[in-house]
């Protein structure tokens, strides 16, 4: 580590001297706590029992469990021995679990009890996998996590600079396939940076922590949180309930939000009366009417985004009421610019693809140098993404790039041509056109058009249970329609843009 390097360890070191005896996490569902000191004692101990396991720097580490103080223990050991994290969405399928913990060649693998079948499904299809371990205390037939806290002796951290790797998050299936996205100690800690800032979070404030820690903006946010010496009230699963108690006791002020969740936070401080009044900032995704009923409730300030695992979470933040159903300004620490198809900047008010520089540009697709030659060219980070900035500096997210096209249920990521490859292994369809639609509950819901094939009948339940059964369940279409003929372009592929104009309505 140079002279100038900054790492999340360091942080660790740091908050352990700043915040010593002030509670760090606390684990809501067995009522533990942890301070900042006795954090970086467990983070210590545990690097060194990984280390004495054969964990070296550079080594991928998979993790597929729900959040737990040990999931964010087990991100600070990484960080001291240069490790690479390898969060895996527990929501996918054994065989999609399979292809992550492949495509970055783990070495060590934590699992949650649960979701051990699943790893045992695919055990012998993951070569590089020497070991694996439970990842929590509540049992499980792998190596003992506690065992790992039992090794002796000073912790060393490793010679780890800003810029190295710290965590493979993978993106959403685009052309079929995963693409680990790298990013860096710095990419980590500049985001944490903005989300204080914009957040003015101070150690006095109090993140409720819901989001995946697999997810960039579950981790980010937890991370912005102990990087400010904040509390991180962890819950393993939300639970509206839960969650209205928890903000009126331990006096939650930031957290953030993707459709429904919000929206049924509200709903449950109807129902009993609880004080949500310390709920002071939200950012994500979520509706206009949503946010508006928050605000009056509360008092507090929604903000909006737009960013993506590639730009650490962030690229453009603001108050909502800066300028609603805007994605807000660019950040301290980015430029933003949009470009045509010839990657020229287009004028003020015209659509064109979101580009992007600065420090919280991810390091590259996972040995994909291709991708990475084509995603960096001329410089700049290609989202893939489409918006316009007024007058004001405001952007306006316009969508993605045809090539690119992206649908968000309720925060997650969901390509197209991942579903349609899936429905087309069905021996009935002949073809489909997969797509966003508005939906009441996720924001944003899954349509599949399917023309079937000739003499060929199937119900709308049993083709998205096939999708099912083969990807992530949050993959599979909330909307099926069966049509006689789809509208085809003159090389005999389906016209999407046709198809969307035909039966893309309101849902």
């Amino acid at each position: 580590m140079g002279l100038y390097d900054f790492t999340f360890y360091d942080l660790i070191n740091r908050n352990a001297v700043s915040f010593r005896d002030k509670d760090a996490w606390f684990e809501v569902d067995d009522n533990r706590t942890l301070t900042f000191i006795q954090y970086k004692e467990k983070v210590d101990r545990l690097a060194c029992g990984l280390r004495e396991s054969g964990i070296k720097k550079g080594d991928r580490i998979g993790v597929l469990g729900k959040n737990s103080l040990e999931y964010f223990v087990l991100y600070g050991a990484a960080a001291g021995l240069g490790a690479i994290m390898l969060p895996i969405n527990w929501r996918l399928s054994a065989d999609e679990v399979a292809y992550n913990l492949n495509d970055c060649e783990a070495r060590f693998v934590f699992v949650d009890q649960e979701f051990q079948e699943i790893v045992d499904s695919v055990k012998e299809k993951l070569p590089s996998a020497e070991k694996f371990f439970n990842l929590c205390q509540k049992g499980g037939k792998y190596l003992d996590f506690e065992s790992l806290l039992a090794a002796g002796g000073d912790f060393k951290p490793e010679d780890v600079a800003s810029d190295d790797g710290f965590v493979i998050i993978h993106t959403a299936a685009v052309a079929g396939r995963p693409r680990g996205a790298l990013l860096s100690h710095g990419n980590i800690l500049y985001a944490d940076m903005h989300f204080d800032y914009f957040f003015n979070v101070t150690n006095d404030d109090v993140h409720l922590n819901f989001l995946p820690l697999f997810h960039v903006g579950g981790l980010f946010m937890a991370t912005a949180s102990f990087h400010a010496g904040a509390l991180n009230v962890n819950m393993i699963t939300f639970d509206a309930v839960k969650a209205v108690e928890l903000i009126e006791e331990k006096k939650v002020s930031f957290m953030m939000d993707f459709s429904p969740i919000l929206s049924s936070i509200l709903e449950q401080h109807e129902k009993t009366g609880k004080d949500i009044s310390s709920l002071r900032a939200v950012t994500g995704l979520e509706a206009p009417e949503t946010i508006e009923k928050y605000q009056t409730v509360t008092g507090g300030t929604f903000w909006c985004m737009y960013g993506q695992t590639e730009t650490s979470c962030l690229a453009t933040f603001s108050r909502y009421d800066e300028k609603p159903g805007s994605a807000g300004r660019m950040l301290p620490l980015a430029e933003v610019r949009l470009v045509d198809d010839y990657d020229q900047p287009v004028p003020v008010g015209q659509v064109g693809e979101i580009t992007m520089k600065g420090p919280m540009i991810f390091k590259g697709y996972w040995n994909l140098p291709e991708d990475n030659e084509n995603t960096f060219r001329d410089g700049w980070h290609h989202t893939g993404d489409m918006g316009r900035f007024d007058e004001d500096g405001f952007m306006w997210y316009a969508g993605r790039k045809p090539d690119k096209e992206l649908i968000k249920p309720g925060g997650e990521n969901v390509y197209p041509a991942e579903v349609e490859k899936v429905i087309l292994e069905h021996p009935a369809v002949e073809r489909t056109v997969v797509f966003g639609v508005p939906d009441p509950k996720w924001k944003e819901g899954i349509k599949a058009v399917c023309q079937l094939k000739e003499g060929q009948t199937l119900e709308a339940q049993a083709l998205t249970d096939f999708v099912g059964e083969r990807i992530a369940r949050y993959k599979k279409p909330q909307y099926v329609e069966f049509v006689t003929d789809l509208p085809l372009l003159e090389d005999g592929s389906p016209d999407r843009v046709r198809v969307k104009e035909l039966y893309g309505g309101e849902k």
